[in-house]
């Protein structure tokens, strides 16, 4: 019997009991008496339905501790309306671990040098993501009046030197497609990470049935937007060569789609394989397929219809970069013409 919607069955083993459940995804869960479908487990279902959120561990813990701030965070539209899914998944393991290690300590007194040495001991690009996570958080108790100020407010942290995540070059590209031929499994993870310069947690849940007319569909897992990718020729041929019977074009070993970190534990493991640097990594691809479209002369705009990017701040660099390789080539081609006396 197909029940109704958020609600599941437990049944308890002993004398084969069923109890039912209405489970909404970051709600408390409520107990709901009756059959399903009937007059009054309806009722209940409807009430259950509409009534007012309820912070999702605030029982149990203490109020105004770093624990009870966080549960009701998590419950409020604040957490729920400002950032994309994937930022929300990001922050909340953010906090849950902060919650794990500090939960017991009064949120109110939480001091700023505190904070700042928390975040010092976090490598560069965490403690910024730590820090904007913390500030949200800290904001949202100031709104609440469990503070009176936001401690992170003038924490400022030291400037990250280079750029980031390794941008794959040709000579690393080639030495990969050389190790792993057409029709592997590690060839195709590369062709669709370089001709598509999407994320790895949108390339995992690529499959056949996003493909039509020759245009791919992604709906990026992080800004929720929506892109239509034209499939690269080189892109269509190790399709081609790498047939497949499940919904995403890569699985494990057990025909299951990949999760993010597992995907980048064996990519790792294909590229040792091949002999390359620990500096490549999945994401490398999408900065190294920005890189192949400024010098193919696409524009700023051009590179961001195809990788999804929400502002030209990353891209512009890929496009001065090509830019500047391109003109000096075109001037030492003229240096080269010239009659030298």
């Amino acid at each position: 019997m197909k029940l109704p919607k958020y609600v599941r069955a437990w049944v308890d083993r002993r004398d084969g009991r069923a109890y039912y459940y209405l489970r909404r995804p970051d709600h408390p869960r409520v107990r709901l008496r009756g059959l399903p479908w009937s007059p009054s487990f309806m009722a209940a279902y409807e009430a259950a339905m509409s009534g007012p959120r309820t912070a999702i561990g605030a029982g149990r813990v203490k109020p105004g501790s770093v624990a009870a701030v966080i549960a009701e965070y998590f419950d409020s539209q604040t957490f729920f309306t400002s950032k994309s899914a994937g930022t929300q998944r990001m922050r909340r393991g953010i906090l849950e671990r902060f919650r794990a290690a500090y939960g017991d300590r009064p949120f109110a007194l939480l001091p700023p040098e505190w904070i700042e040495a928390l975040l010092d001991s976090k490598p560069p690009h965490a403690a910024r993501s730590w820090r904007a996570t913390l500030r949200s958080l800290c904001q949202f108790a100031v709104k609440r009046r469990y503070r009176r100020d936001d401690p992170t407010a003038n924490i400022k942290l030291r400037a990250i030197k280079g750029d980031g995540f390794h941008t794959w070059t040709d000579d690393e590209i080639a030495q990969f497609e050389a190790h792993h031929p057409v029709g592997t499994k590690p060839r195709l993870a590369l062709a669709l990470l370089l001709y598509t310069a999407q994320r790895r947690s949108d390339v995992v849940r690529m499959g056949r049935q996003h493909i039509k007319d020759g245009v791919l569909t992604v709906k990026q897992q992080k800004t929720g937007a929506t892109l239509a990718i034209p499939v690269h020729s080189h892109l269509q041929a190790v399709l081609d060569a790498t047939p497949s019977e499940h919904l995403t074009f890569l699985t494990t070993a057990t025909g299951k789609p990949y999760g993010g970190d597992h995907f980048s534990r064996r990519f790792r493991e294909w590229c040792d394989a091949a002999g390359l640097p620990r500096r490549c990594t999945p994401h490398g691809l999408r900065k190294a397929a920005c890189r192949r479209l400024a010098e193919a002369g696409c524009s700023a705009n051009e590179i961001m219809a195809i990788s999804g990017h929400a502002t030209m701040k990353e891209l512009v660099r890929y496009t001065a970069a090509a830019d500047q390789a391109r003109l000096a080539r075109n001037a030492m081609a003229r240096t080269a013409k010239a009659v030298i006396r």
